[in-house]
């Protein structure tokens, strides 16, 4: 039966009008049309265009020839360095999917990470070898290829496999050919989020997802083409919230940092003139806080910040230097960045205490996200838009992740009802704007990293002196939040403070550790539950 809508009569997708979306045709189109342009800086390494766009064909070229092909991982462990930067992109152009992993993993949870995600190269900075030797004794790939990453400005480290990756380079072709993924759909990434329960999750990107929201970080943003960024935010965390993609689309300047501290930072702002940058409050709160010499800039600079909501003061001083702050929220399931507390014009005339409050909400979707609720989670009805009625945060659109990797069941509870459930709880203000008041899952943002009080318990746990163990965030003016454990020792046993800490420290990542340990009996419910929001309101006391 001939359709009766006219514009699908022989006008079919073909290959001239339908092309895959894929951020990789951004730094095709930046290489072609501003060679010559400065992409990445590092210290004394200056790349422009065409050589950045040269190694990364190298370095997908070289993959490929090793046998790595569409579906297979390849991992990476590394700082904020021109070769992270180049692997988001020579990675993905060999068909492969990229697992960046956090640096500040422990060696057990990079063992699972490789081992889960299966992967066929780890790449390795030199200034985490020692973690990832003793992580690589856990991992069950006899034929997992270890490519040692040579940075000379790091003194330090050792070697791991056969194959620096400048000799991985040297195998590939500057000039060979690449193609889009068949399928927007492919894998790009494979994140690992921090997990409440267990092991982490993978967490599953596709092309599609990254294109959209590197292009709608510069709408979102209002960023000016050729910007130049500063890598403060670590590119292992979301994909640096998509902006490797983002500056090439940008055709702007990336500018590397190793270690992130003032000093350095502010030499960035003034040599290099950097006019945006992404961190947790913390940085924030490092710059407001450095010393007053440090702070010669001249010139205008935006900073994107999220997790726990930047206190008024930092707000006040980071704006009172010249660095505007935007405000957002996303979870690694979107991308990072998906929800943005948008500036509006006729705000700029309320007084100072009003204009923080307005800002550290969390606020309205992003260009990329198609829908943002509030909602009641078992009917799936909106809240009132009242600013006090609580509810789960629902998002749904592109920038939603395909799902977890090997992990149907955990899929499934997340997708509801055609929506993400972001498992954080919130509020819907009358204009529109959400903001966050809880996490359900329990989950500790500190420094910009989650921590899973679940883990931080099951090592407490372990210790022998311990009967009962919960853990709930406190605030804290320079992390935002940090572990708080409440802990019931066992009858006629002693333990102290420091020696659980120190306990928690010698057996997990040490930013996961607890910062301070309450002793006593724990509040319970009837069915002999604990009632996490009452330790809350304790910890928000000390």
């Amino acid at each position: 039966m001939t359709s009766t809508n006219i514009y699908e009569r022989h006008l079919d997708q073909n290959r001239a009008n339908h092309t895959p979306l894929s951020p990789l045709s951004y730094i095709e189109r930046t290489a072609a049309v501003y060679p010559d342009y400065p992409s990445v800086v590092y210290g004394d390494r200056r790349y422009s265009w065409a050589e950045t766009y040269a190694r990364c064909r190298r370095l997908a070229s070289a993959l490929v020839a090793r046998g790595i092909g569409r579906g297979d991982t390849v991992s990476i462990i590394a700082a904020n360095i021109p070769e992270l930067y180049e692997a988001h992109f020579g990675v993905p152009m060999a068909g492969a999917v990229l697992n960046a992993i956090n640096t500040r993993l422990d060696a057990p949870v990079i063992a699972f990470i490789l081992n889960h995600g299966e992967a066929k190269v780890l790449m390795v900075d030199p200034e985490f070898s020692g973690v990832v030797k003793e992580a690589l004794q856990q991992v069950e790939r006899p034929d997992l290829l270890v490519i040692d990453i040579e940075d000379p400005s790091y003194d330090g480290g050792e070697r791991l496999g056969a194959l620096t990756y400048d000799a991985l380079l040297a195998e590939g072709d500057a000039d060979s050919d690449w193609s889009l993924p068949g399928d927007e759909w492919d894998a790009i990434t494979l994140n690992y989020t921090s997990g409440t329960t267990g092991n982490p999750k993978g967490v599953v990107y596709h092309h599609r997802g990254a294109a959209l929201n590197a292009t709608s970080n510069i709408l979102t943003w209002g960023m000016p083409q050729h910007s130049v960024y500063l890598w403060t935010l670590p590119m292992f965390h979301c994909n640096g919230w998509c902006f490797p993609w983002t500056m090439a689309a940008n055709a702007g300047v990336s500018v590397c940092l190793r270690a992130v501290r003032d000093e350095p930072i502010y030499r960035a702002f003034r040599e290099e003139k950097v006019t945006h940058f992404c961190g947790a409050p913390i940085v924030l709160n490092m710059l407001a806080n450095a010393p007053d010499a440090l702070k010669d800039f001249d010139h205008e600079i935006k900073v994107m910040t999220a997790g726990a909501p930047p206190p008024a003061a930092v707000i006040e001083k980071m704006e009172g230097m010249g660095v505007e702050v935007t405000h957002v929220y996303g979870l690694t399931e979107t991308y990072g960045p998906s929800v943005v507390c948008a500036w509006k014009g006729e705000w700029d005339d309320q007084d100072a205490e009003q204009r923080v409050a307005l800002k550290v909400r969390q606020g309205v979707k992003y260009v990329a996200l198609s829908g943002l609720m509030v909602a009641d989670p078992e009917t799936m009805a909106p809240v009132p838009a009242d600013g006090e009625t609580m509810g789960e945060i629902f998002m749904q659109g592109n920038i939603v992740m395909k799902g977890y990797l090997k992990n149907p069941d955990a899929t499934d509870k997340a997708f509801k009802g055609g929506w993400f459930a972001s498992g954080d709880l919130g509020v819907m203000h009358p204009d529109g704007y959400i903001a966050l008041k809880d996490r359900s899952k329990d989950i500790i943002i500190s420094g910009g990293e989650n921590i899973s009080s679940v883990e931080v318990e099951g090592i407490l746990y372990k210790h022998p002196a311990v009967m009962e163990a919960a853990v709930v965030a406190r605030p804290d003016e320079k992390w935002g939040e940090t572990p708080c454990a409440f802990v019931e020792l066992k009858p006629g046993v002693e333990a102290s403070e420091a020696e659980l800490i120190a306990f928690c420290r010698d057996n997990m990542a040490h930013f996961k550790a607890p910062k301070t340990v309450v002793f006593g009996a724990l509040p319970k419910t009837s069915t002999g539950k604990i009632q996490k929001f009452v330790l809350r309101d304790q910890a928000r006391s000390l």
